[in-house]
């Protein structure tokens, strides 16, 4: 497997991004072409073209929802069990002044750095992307939805 860093970090599903989604991507523009182009049966393309959009809709966000919905409550709780194993207290008071963007973002820093980061984050504010490009020992999860 290779070495998950800032570049590399984001995960695709071939069939979801590479085969579903442009098929309907395809479908969808013949729809809305053949709209004006066959104009005897209109209304069949207007309903095939709202068809096909909808699925794309459901498709792009029932996958999503469910995963990171969940994905998100877990890096949460990893947070606060890394959080009480480095400094060896609850989390709460921290938690509620960070961003999600923020607590996702800390994962991936190792906990020397952790500790800087978070201590930077709290006091400047610094956004999720920031602390990302800050991290110098990239700590990978190869686990993400």
């Amino acid at each position: 497997m290779k070495r998950q860093d800032y570049k590399n970090h984001k995960k695709y599903y071939p069939p979801h991004h590479f085969i579903y989604l442009p098929l309907l991507l395809i479908l969808g523009g013949t729809g809305v072409y053949k709209i004006w182009d066959d104009p005897q049966n209109k209304l069949i393309w207007i309903l095939f073209s709202i068809i096909i959009f909808l699925l794309l809709y459901l498709a792009v966000m029932v996958r999503q929802h469910y995963a990171l919905g969940n994905q998100n409550r877990i890096v949460r709780l990893e947070f606060r069990q890394r959080y009480f194993e480095i400094f060896n207290k609850r989390s709460d008071e921290v938690i509620e002044k960070l961003s999600f963007d923020q607590i996702s973002a800390l994962r991936f820093a190792d906990n020397e750095e952790f500790k800087e980061l978070l201590y930077k984050t709290l006091h400047e504010n610094i956004s999720g992307d920031q602390i990302k490009r800050s991290i110098k020992n990239w700590r990978p999860d190869y686990h993400r939805v």
